[in-house]
């Protein structure tokens, strides 16, 4: 966390480490939002810059005001200011986040909360190739409407599977509260999705209590792949809907224990669509209306890093143990289709094996259990790691695997150059077992081109495989057995505005190849990380 003292006192004021061990309250918070870009830099003092700061509308105080962890009156917490960062760094709209104090006497410290904002209004077209297929899109979207924090979007698609146009907006701060408001609507040229959720969150470590409703339901052809090529298509119906009540006793000893309540509905359909090829078996019609329970184990233990998965700003990674288990009982008495137990669970944790080594694995489960047989479960374990090469340089392997078991005949784990395997097609390989290794060696550089763009780099090499299951016309058997590629990419994040995600140009080379193939995939895509 940046944690500066004064500009006008740096001598004078003790760190907030200091001011903590010496017991001071909290006194005055001054919030002081400030434009995109700091035109007293003789840098940033270019027409273009002053242009943006016209346009632009700052964040409202009362918007950040809001979202502080602490407040006056209370003991000063360095967990909270820290706690407090991770979630306004959260916030797209903003660049960069500081606190110092200003002022200490008598026991009583003021703090400023200084935040940059980003440049928030996105009209885009855009254009992507992974895979061997092209994407699309122009829209408009506002991540932080007037000022208030309030996200809206329109826009127009286009990518293989379908194209359409769709609405969102999202008040992650409704009613004044923690409260988080978002609809969605999209009208697609094979069907219709919407969802509405109203949810307050654990929004904090210390948080005591959250509730939410939430529903969504979507009408899409949805494909089948064998080595790359649509082999079916089918109509699928989903809606889902949940409803929930948590407590907690807040932060103890490091820890954060949270019990939640709830009702789930998961209700599908499956039906052939005329004048397309459907697949050879259909999963049977379901509906499981189910009341569950759910716990979560939450350790108090992060690392503030620059320079893994961004460039120039700060990640924060999770490393204490973090872990959700979901248990529910769909009856037949609710208007299910069946009687079965549905179960979710995932755990994650990071370790340091050596200084400056990061190692973080997680591993999920889910499915259901009906007439004493497991059926739709899926197993994943996933692991990454870090190990910067000095200011510059960082080498990165990411390791993951799945494993279904008695899944819908439909259901699959695609594997291609959508999805980690850089030099195939997309969707190339499918199968009910999947596993994939990445390793990079990632440059970083200084460049910050027009104080708007950061520039990094990678070379890597991608190892995977999708095998197994009763086949149904969906193995690959051009070319069935392990896959890798290797390639060179560039990186560019637009810093600036709150769609800072980085661009991927990769181009890669396959390593096994199969007759028609092509010897050089060009990906062009954004994502959120390197």
């Amino acid at each position: 966390m940046t944690l500066a003292a004064s500009a006008q006192e740096p001598t004078l004021l003790p760190s907030f480490a200091e001011l903590e061990a010496a017991g001071a309250t909290i006194g005055e918070i001054r919030v002081v939002t400030q434009d995109i870009f700091d035109t007293t830099d003789p840098r940033e003092d270019r027409w273009l810059f002053r242009g943006a700061n016209a346009l632009h509308v700052r964040t409202r105080p009362g918007v950040i005001r809001g979202a502080l962890l602490f407040e006056s009156g209370q003991k000063l917490s360095l967990r909270a200011l820290e706690e407090t960062e991770r979630v306004l760094r959260g916030y797209r709209f903003l660049y960069d986040v500081q606190f110092r104090p200003v002022a200490y006497r008598d026991g009583v410290v003021d703090i400023e909360v200084l935040t940059r904002d980003t440049w928030t209004i996105e009209p885009s077209v855009s254009a992507g190739r992974a895979g061997g297929s092209n994407s699309s899109s122009i829209g408009f979207r506002d991540d932080n409407l007037l000022g208030t924090g309030i996200s809206v979007g329109f826009g127009r698609s286009k990518n293989v599977d379908r194209s359409g146009s769709d609405f969102q907006i999202v008040s992650d701060r409704a009613f004044g509260s923690w409260t988080s408001v978002s609809y969605s609507l999209a009208n697609n040229s094979d069907g219709r999705r919407d969802a509405l959720a109203v949810v307050r969150p654990f929004y904090a470590l210390d948080a005591r209590w959250a509730a939410g409703v939430s529903a969504s339901r979507d009408s899409r052809i949805d494909p089948v792949y064998n080595a790359g090529n649509v082999v079916s298509q089918y109509r699928r119906l989903e809606n889902r809907a949940e409803a929930f009540a948590g407590w907690s006793d807040g932060l103890v000893d490091g820890w954060v224990r949270r019990w939640s309540l709830g009702m789930s509905l998961q209700d599908d359909g499956f039906a052939a669509e005329p004048g397309l090829t459907p697949p050879p078996q259909l999963p049977a019609d379901r509906r499981l209306a189910a009341p569950f329970v759910r716990y979560e184990l939450v350790e108090d233990r992060y690392e503030r890093e620059l320079n893994r998965n961004l460039i120039g700003r700060p990640e924060f990674f999770a490393l204490g143990l973090n872990t959700t288990l979901q248990l529910g009982y769909a009856s037949t008495g609710l208007g299910s289709s069946r009687n079965a137990w549905l179960y979710t669970g995932t755990v994650s944790r990071g370790f340091e094996p050596a200084p400056e080594h990061m190692l973080i694995a997680s591993a999920r489960l889910s499915g259901q259990l009906d007439a004493g047989t497991v059926r739709r479960q899926q197993l994943g374990w996933q692991a990454q790691y870090y190990l910067p090469q000095g200011r510059r340089w960082l080498f990165y392997a990411g390791a993951s695997a799945d494993l279904l078991t008695r899944p819908d005949p439909t259901q699959t784990l695609p594997l291609g150059g959508d999805n980690g395997l850089r030099g195939y097609p997309l969707r190339y390989q499918s199968g009910t077992r999947r596993a994939l290794v990445t390793v990079e060696e990632r440059f970083h550089t200084d460049l910050y081109l027009w104080r708007l763009f950061r520039v990094g780099g990678a070379a890597f090499l991608d190892v995977g495989r999708a095998w197994g299951g009763s086949g149904g016309g969906y193995t690959n058997t051009t070319n069935p057995g392990w896959l890798a590629d290797a390639g060179v990419g560039l990186r560019i994040v637009n810093a600036r505005t709150a769609f800072a995600s980085v661009l991927h140009v990769d181009v890669a080379a396959p390593l096994n190849t199969a007759p028609g193939m092509k010897r050089l995939q060009l990906l062009v895509k954004t994502k959120a990380s390197f």
